[in-house]
């Protein structure tokens, strides 16, 4: 009987670690594609070593694809038509609803349930008819970067606080022969009216939504933006050819000394010190509209990441997003970006962070979270359409700022 035991007992051992090899060699031949604009924005070789972290510990091998943010975008898109999407991939929120709904990436939350994930550690999770289908990983604050020597040199003395004191320093900025504002309006990447324009209201409380739809018309500080900018162009206050520009045309135009005023996200401040190393500017909060006094909405952006539906191993591709997600890692690629977590415990160290890093998370403390595109239906083409009738607005053929915005309306209520 004790034979038999010891047989069984051996045969069994056998079998665990035949079955053992197995998952190992199962493992080491799993490499995933993720594509993202991350590995550009962080750290040289950042992104790297918190893949290898994985590999070590999985086996799961990680094939980086970085590119910058509209490239990205362009290549996710194109993935998402043809079935060929990276296994995994960084996501703008703006894009969930459209990927989603044309199943292009895996519902998560069935990934989650299957491994018994708590996803109470989450910040936030971007959802598609109640399920999620994105996780925002690290998240950006988009205050006001300045460029102090070109205030200098107009003769402005202190960082305008409204719209009026922003305007005076238009004014002197355009007789230096520099430009003072940017808001890129090239329709094939529309996000220039979530963070360029849509953040002027949200700094003075305002909201392009009620009760979770659009509120464009009968809008009254919607109404004023809208003719803000129209004055600005007009005034020849903002960059020349914005019509054509992406957000990255109006990141060069700062890096290079010719754009005294920008809003961009934090994510930019490492590649624009080390690309722009004389560069000397600082962050501040957005005009607020003359009359308010209350807190600022600050536009808000992340790295989001999700599963492609083609993807052939989405069990170790929710390993990897669970890794990123696991406190100590997030809080360090938090850390590394110059950004807020997405695990809601983990503690990043920010003591060794640059101090204009420090100087935004002032700034959003005092203020509130805000971006209404995030998870919005087609949330890409909403911002088209405002961007297209912003155009048509600043070049005269849609006469009242009344006819752009019900325009704009007729276009959102369309997408809800």
């Amino acid at each position: 009987m004790k034979a038999i035991v010891k047989k069984a007992l051996v045969v069994a051992a056998a079998v665990m670690i035949t079955m053992g090899m197995a998952t190992t060699a199962f493992a080491d031949d799993v490499t995933l594609e993720f594509q993202q604009w991350w590995g550009v924005e962080l750290p040289d070789g950042a992104l790297q070593e918190i893949c290898d972290g994985f590999t070590a510990d999985t086996g799961i091998k990680i094939e980086l694809l970085s590119n910058p943010y509209a490239d990205t975008k362009t290549q996710v898109a194109a993935g998402a038509a043809t079935g060929t999407m990276a296994d995994v991939v960084g996501l703008d929120g703006a894009w969930v609803y459209d990927f989603a709904k044309q199943g292009a990436i895996a519902n998560l939350t069935d990934l989650m349930k299957a491994d018994g994930y708590d996803t109470a550690q989450l910040s936030d999770q971007i959802t598609y008819e109640g399920n999620t289908y994105m996780i925002p990983v690290v998240n950006f604050a988009y205050p006001l970067y300045v460029n102090l020597d070109i205030l200098k040199e107009a003769g402005v003395e202190a960082i305008p606080t409204t719209w009026t004191e922003f305007q005076a320093a238009c004014e002197k900025i355009k007789a230096t022969g520099k430009a003072a504002y940017c808001i890129p309006l090239n329709t094939e990447a529309p996000n220039g009216i979530q963070n360029q324009f849509s953040t002027w209201l949200w700094a003075s409380g305002g909201t392009l939504m009620k009760d979770g739809k659009p509120a464009l018309t009968d809008n009254e500080l919607l109404a004023k933006v809208t003719d803000y900018f129209k004055t600005l162009k007009e005034n020849g206050y903002l960059s020349d050819g914005v019509e054509a520009m992406k957000e990255q045309d109006m990141v060069n135009e700062f890096e290079n000394g010719r754009l005294a005023f920008m809003v961009d996200g934090i994510s930019h401040l490492t590649t624009i010190k080390n690309e722009s190393p004389d560069l000397n500017f600082t962050y501040a909060p957005m005009p607020k509209e003359d009359s308010y006094t209350g807190q600022s909405g600050m536009d808000v952006a992340n790295w989001g990441i999700g599963i492609a539906e083609n993807c052939e191993h989405k069990a170790e591709a929710m390993k990897f997003i669970e890794y990123l997600m696991s406190p100590e890692v997030n809080a360090k690629l938090s850390q590394l970006a110059n950004a807020f977590p997405g695990n809601s415990t983990a503690k990043p160290d920010y003591s060794a962070n640059d101090p204009l890093f420090l100087t935004a998370f002032e700034i959003f403390q005092n203020g509130y979270a805000i971006n209404e595109f995030t998870g919005a239906p087609t949330a890409e083409d909403l911002m088209r359409s405002m961007n297209e009738q912003l155009i048509l607005y600043f070049d005269g053929d849609t006469k009242t700022v009344e006819e752009m915005l019900t325009a704009t309306q007729a276009a959102w209520d369309a997408a809800y």
